[in-house]
């Protein structure tokens, strides 16, 4: 039996993604949104039980940014992290570089045919890996991509309109670490300034 946690937070999308995942052979299946991920990942005391073998989310849902920063944080200092996979499409290259640095190993397009789902969980959960044909292209995109998740917020919010102190405020970091980020992004990108490296980035999808 492969159990698998699925995150989500929207309640209706995760019941029917449950229901979906639990018709499967040897799926069971538990839900929890994002403020258990903590607890279920742990398996810490008889209540919570063990750890699941597969964390699965979408990236579509709302918090799934947050999601993927926190299961890498719980996953890596203490070594309780189970395999993530991600529910996705190619058109979103952030959400695909967010999962690969929380270090996915499952990739699984949204409009891919249902039937083998339950297959793409034992084998993630078997300690495999797998990445839907039309998902590679991107994937292999936002891998190389030259910037940090730092600096990446960081041009993001500067797109948006914030003002060196208002992504300061946003990020809790200095006026002048923000800063050193920016000028790092419009390095690392090429760009000759700050609206330069936005749009290069816009173009790249990194934002």
């Amino acid at each position: 039996m492969t159990t698998v946690l699925l995150v989500h937070t929207v309640p209706l999308w995760r019941a029917s993604l449950a229901s979906l995942l639990g018709a499967g052979q040897g799926i069971d299946v538990t839900t929890a949104d994002r403020g258990a991920i903590r607890s279920a990942l742990a398996g810490l005391g008889q209540e919570a039980g063990p750890a699941p073998d597969v964390l699965l989310t979408d990236l579509d849902c709302p918090d799934a940014l947050d999601v993927l920063a926190e299961v890498r944080s719980l996953a890596e200092p203490h070594g309780r992290g189970c395999p993530l996979a991600v529910l996705t499409r190619s058109d979103r290259p952030r959400g695909l570089r967010r999962a690969y640095e929380a270090g996915a190993r499952g990739y699984i397009d949204k409009y891919r045919p249902v039937d083998d789902l339950s297959e793409v969980m034992h084998k993630l959960a078997d300690g495999g890996r797998h990445i839907d044909e039309s998902l590679a292209f991107s994937l292999l995109q936002v891998a190389d991509m030259p910037l940090s998740p730092r600096e990446l917020s960081v041009l993001s919010l500067a797109e948006s309109g914030e003002t060196v102190s208002g992504i300061a405020g946003r990020l809790h970091l200095t006026p002048g670490t923000v800063r050193n980020y920016l000028a790092a992004a419009i390095r690392k990108s090429g760009a000759r300034n700050r609206v330069d490296a936005i749009r290069r980035a816009k173009e790249a999808g990194w934002i």
